[in-house]
């Protein structure tokens, strides 16, 4: 009978330690999934290691506004029916997924990469700050209001090229960061930073419960707390 960290087999061994690394996973349920990849087909199992390779190798993070892309620009970013004088500010990845799945939202995000924790050893500097405040400042010093990707220091192409609409459409930063002593430290900071354009800066109303991430709320409240925006109040 084998002891819980007594394996068979070396390369058993090496795989449970590799799927454990992950968040969440213990070394049990890492030996119950490595022992269910035993069991599939070979071809199964290769493509799950090509597709992890791939992810890791491939995606790219948008140069505009940090989310996960396929290419340069992402598919947001590249859309012109999106408004893109609107900014949504988030911590992660899977805020901007949260919140696209209200249907609510037509604007554009930008991606931190997190929120300012000095705990953590998190500062400004460690977040995509900076390239926010570039992308503000370029919105504000462009004639015609409106950024569009894949021009030189993110300024607007030719205004034919963009929607009437999107071009009368003043600027609003929107901060939809999580409601904790972190987040509200964080949106402070940008706050302070982006006073001087007289931009509208302004917060998701707080249908979550303090200190919840965008992550756990419903897709109706989230999308509530979009539309019901209100001027951000240091």
């Amino acid at each position: 009978m084998y002891k819980e960290n007594n394996y068979p087999s070396v390369l058993l061994e090496e795989a449970v330690d590799a799927i454990c690394s992950l968040p969440g996973v213990g070394r049990k349920g890492a030996l119950r999934l490595a022992l269910h990849l035993l069991k599939q087909p070979a071809e199964n199992v290769h493509h799950l290691a090509a597709s992890l390779v791939r992810l890791r190798d491939d995606v790219h993070y948008c140069s505009e506004c940090s989310m996960i892309s396929d290419g340069k620009v992402c598919s947001i970013c590249s859309d012109r029916t999106r408004d893109h004088n609107t900014i949504c500010v988030v911590e992660t990845v899977r805020d901007v997924m949260s919140i696209e799945n209200t249907g609510q939202y037509r604007g554009v995000y930008h991606v931190l990469g997190g929120k300012i924790s000095p705990i953590d050893g998190i500062g400004p500097s460690d977040l995509a700050i900076s390239r926010l405040v570039e992308r503000v400042a370029a919105l504000v010093q462009n004639s015609d209001g409106v950024s569009t990707p894949g021009s030189p220091g993110g300024t607007a192409t030719d205004s034919r090229e963009i929607p009437q609409e999107i071009i009368s459409t003043p600027v609003e930063i929107i901060f939809a960061l999580s409601g904790d002593v972190e987040g509200e430290t964080t949106a402070f900071y940008i706050y302070r930073q982006l006073s001087g354009f007289g931009v509208r800066i302004s917060s998701i109303a707080r249908g979550l419960g303090f200190g919840d991430g965008l992550e756990y709320a419903d897709e109706l409240t989230l999308g509530r707390s979009i539309v019901n925006r209100q001027e951000f109040r240091p």
